[in-house]
């Protein structure tokens, strides 16, 4: 089986785009969001029932209104009813 998973990005840090990679053990809702180091949440990559098993989802280092994200720290996080993992994320200029 799957075991729930969030993995390190490729690359990191990224510029333009990077790939966030997840697992699931079981069909589940799955929030997956970009926030800034302050916590506000910039944009929103996956909401909503997937799959068991492996998930790509890409950034292409802009904000919900399709406005370029500046340069800096960012923490994407997986939230699942089996629980939450966040990691850390550096876009360039």
């Amino acid at each position: 089986a799957t075991a729930l998973g969030l993995f390190d990005l490729r690359p990191n840090p990224f510029n333009p785009t990077t790939t966030i990679d997840f697992a699931l053990p079981e069909p589940a809702p799955v929030s997956l969001v970009i926030y800034d180091i302050l916590g506000q949440r910039v944009r929103t990559l996956a909401s909503g029932w997937h799959g068991a098993g492996s998930h790509q989802v890409q950034w292409h280092g802009d904000d919900d209104l399709g406005r370029r994200a500046a340069p800096g720290v960012y923490l994407y996080r997986l939230v699942t009813q089996a629980g939450v993992s966040t990691r850390r994320m550096v876009l360039l200029k």
